[in-house]
């Protein structure tokens, strides 16, 4: 199989509960010329956090195995959503399946087989759907998941973090900086499934935006093909504005065939969040 370079595997994966909140963080503060309140950020502020019980360090080479469990399974979280929930964004597929649909009659004339073919369909979704996600998590594990080390913690303006609780790894999260643009994307943020609802994922949401501000970058971007709702407000509430989106992205290990661009479809969003004007 032939993958993608690491710079192309960027997507995001965050799962949260909706109605959470960082101390300190606004959903109207869209500027950080200054630290909020309550948070002081300055360059000799220890790697090291607790934030409501959940401790945030850097990675470390025995978390490998943690870490990538914790990664594969908010992936493969994504095959059932991108099959089923995702569907609902796409409104001309649906029409496009309930066409389907009354031709199945209109030839066949036959009761049995019109009610099964919306079954079928979605059955081709759920099976193109894993095809698909399972070849992106390949190549991620391929290329910067691989060696986390090498990727994440050995070059300038990139860091990778995991946060604890109860003495486990319940969440990773990376940042990555682009000094073209003066930014850092958000990357890889994922929780266990276990210890959601307590904040985690907000916690090391605000660890990136920390660590940018520290490092004087001007902004942080995240591009994300979450499905449900939650994700997307989890950004807004930390500040982010959705800056594009595109309803036919490409992930990588796709092959784009006929039949995979009749079943699998997702919708890629852009956000940024402008830390101080240049």
């Amino acid at each position: 199989m032939h993958f993608s370079s690491p710079k192309m595997v960027c997507e995001t994966k965050i799962v949260a509960d909706e109605h959470e909140a960082i101390p300190g963080t606004k959903k109207e503060a869209m500027m950080w010329g200054s630290p909020p309140s309550g948070a002081a950020l300055s360059p000799a502020e220890p790697k090291d956090e607790r934030k409501d019980g959940v401790f945030i360090r850097e990675f470390e080479r025995g978390d490998e195995e943690e870490v990538r469990r914790i990664f594969c399974e908010g992936i493969m979280e994504r095959i059932p959503n991108t099959a089923f929930r995702g569907i609902k964004q796409q409104p001309r597929i649906q029409f496009f399946y309930a066409l389907l649909t009354v031709m199945c009659f209109y030839v066949t004339k036959s009761v049995t087989l019109t009610c099964c073919a919306p079954l079928i369909l979605m059955g081709a979704r759920y099976y193109y759907s894993r095809k698909v996600i399972q070849n992106y998590l390949e190549c991620a594990l391929h290329t910067d998941m691989a060696d986390i080390e090498a990727y994440y913690m050995k070059p300038t303006g990139s860091c990778f973090w995991v946060a604890i609780l109860e003495g486990h790894i319940v969440g990773i999260v990376a940042a990555r900086g682009h000094e073209e643009d003066n930014a850092v994307e958000l990357r890889r943020m994922s929780v266990d499934s276990r210890y959601r609802g307590k904040g985690i994922a907000k916690a090391l949401g605000r660890r990136v935006l920390e660590y940018a501000v520290r490092n004087n970058y001007a902004a942080v971007v995240l591009g994300t093909t979450a499905v449900k709702l939650a994700a997307h407000k989890l950004y807004e509430s930390l500040g982010f504005c959705r800056t594009g989106q595109s309803e036919n992205h490409r992930l990588p290990g796709m092959s784009r065939s006929p039949l995979e661009r009749l079943f699998f479809q997702i919708r890629h969003s852009q956000y940024r969040l402008q830390l101080r004007e240049e």
